[in-house]
């Protein structure tokens, strides 16, 4: 990053008109996750659909790594530095900068103004020996994800599903091929392969399973004053909560919880951020089993290919009949939003739920925990919406997504269960604490439901020695 250094000037001239610190925040980390949303969700930065979890895996990640060289009570991901020097806020902040210039190589300058301007508000300079520890955690992780999938070269050509009954193919009103249909084969963080975790294949056409599944996102999937739309206006605006970006939602709701500590939350859960490495070890772990329950989606999507709502209940063409009498087709019929363009089963919002629910659950000890979230749906009235326990929240993605018209329930719920399994896996075997002697597998609760792979091996270790 040397070249870097020498135009601090002129970025931190373009930094001031370009972009602001978050106003009054407490929790640093936080802030570096301000900076990677900034950067990550740059219109056009991404394609549609769950490839942005890479990102913040990856910048987290190094982060974590760099923090964790000074205080050194968690496990690494990618490297274990030694003899660290400097301040380790230097050394967070360089290494999330390092990571996106590597990801996002056009927006290198305004990367550079706003990791510039971070320095500034915490009164640091890139001369840090901070710098270089930083420096080596990203390259650490660069290293160790080149190569990994998230860049196929070249693109594979577009894939436009199957024709035949139950087989997703591009939905109305865009009729866009699918999206990052590659994402799927992406090499994982945290699993042990690819199909870890997959689902059951889903309900055959003819069952009673998806009777009433098909049945209830008619009724309740439709739009606002369809003839046989039951949803409430609730409903309604539950559906539209979750209809945004849901992985800005959740990289949200975890800086609050951190940011309530931070403002004097009393809440029991707060005992758990007592230190930067408490936080950094929050996000890392909150995003690389987010990345891998994206993955852990797009390869159920891929492998199943399995029809949306719209497909299934407009039955256009003889061979979409699914040969089940119960299933009345109605070609007019549309969802509530337009249909995101890749297959139903499973669900990558429910899959983000269960992983980003269990880990917030399985690091602070707790279900039961008040916390808010804020959707980014500009149809979103209100736009904040309270809790009470995290599974509260991952009960309500079930229910939104059938609400939208846009999942069978099968597919929201089989996706939470992988989520759920994704993130037990990341929790118990990755930047655990340095003196861990056993893993406290036994402490996640509810039903996991069937699963193609039910075993529980461990992960693949996570550091290196440099």
């Amino acid at each position: 990053m040397t070249a870097l250094r020498r135009l601090t000037g002129l970025f931190t001239i373009c930094g001031c008109l370009m972009w602001a610190a978050p106003a009054a925040a407490a929790d640093p980390i936080s802030e570096l996750n301000v900076i990677a949303a900034d950067t990550i969700f740059l219109p056009g930065a991404r394609p549609p659909g769950a490839s942005p979890l890479l990102d913040f895996a990856m910048v987290h990640a190094a982060i974590h790594d760099a923090v964790q060289a000074y205080e050194k009570r968690f496990q690494p991901y990618a490297i274990r530095i030694h003899r660290a020097s400097g301040s380790p806020l230097a050394a967070a902040a360089a290494a999330m900068r390092d990571v996106l210039v590597n990801r996002f190589p056009p927006q290198t300058a305004a990367i550079q103004a706003k990791y510039e301007l971070f320095l500034t508000n915490h009164r640091l300079t890139q001369a840090d020996a901070g710098t270089d520890v930083g420096e080596r955690a990203a390259s650490a992780i660069i290293e160790r994800r080149a190569g990994d999938g998230s860049y196929p070269t070249p693109p594979p050509p577009p894939d436009l599903g199957g024709t035949g009954a139950g087989q997703w193919r591009p939905t109305p009103p865009a009729l866009a091929p699918f999206s990052t249909p590659w994402l799927g084969a992406v090499e994982p963080f945290t699993m042990d392969f690819n199909e870890q975790f997959r689902a059951g294949r889903p309900p055959a056409l003819t069952s009673r399973e998806y009777t009433r599944a098909y049945n209830e996102v008619k009724a309740l999937g439709g739009p606002v004053g369809y003839p046989g739309v039951t949803r409430t206006p609730e409903q309604t605006q539950i559906g539209y909560f979750w209809s945004g970006n849901t992985i800005a939602l959740f990289e949200d709701m975890i800086r609050g919880l951190v940011g309530a500590c931070d403002m004097g939350s009393e809440q029991r859960y707060c005992r758990s951020l007592n230190r930067l490495g408490d936080s950094a070890r929050l996000f890392a772990l909150a995003n690389l089993a987010g990345a891998d329950a994206g993955i852990r989606s797009w390869n159920s999507k891929k492998h199943y290919n399995f029809w949306r709502p719209i497909t299934a209940i407009e039955q256009i063409l003889p061979a979409d009949n699914d040969g089940n009498p119960e299933t009345v087709a109605d070609p007019a019929w549309t969802s509530l939003i337009p249909t995101p363009p890749y297959p139903d089963y499973t669900s990558g919002a429910n899959n983000l739920s269960g992983a980003f629910t269990t880990i917030v659950r399985r690091f602070f000890d707790a279900d039961k925990v008040t916390f808010k979230a804020h959707s980014t749906a500009p149809q979103a009235v209100p736009n904040e919406r309270t809790y009470e326990r995290f599974s509260d929240l991952a009960d309500e993605v079930v229910e939104a997504r059938i609400y939208l018209g846009i999942h069978f329930r099968f597919a929201d719920t089989a996706a939470r269960r992988e989520g759920t399994r994704v993130a037990t896996q990341a929790f118990n075997h990755f930047l655990r604490p340095v003196h861990d002697r056993g893993h406290d597998h036994d402490k996640e609760c509810g039903d996991h439901g069937d699963n193609d792979n039910d075993d529980d091996p461990h992960g693949r270790g996570g550091d290196r020695d440099r």
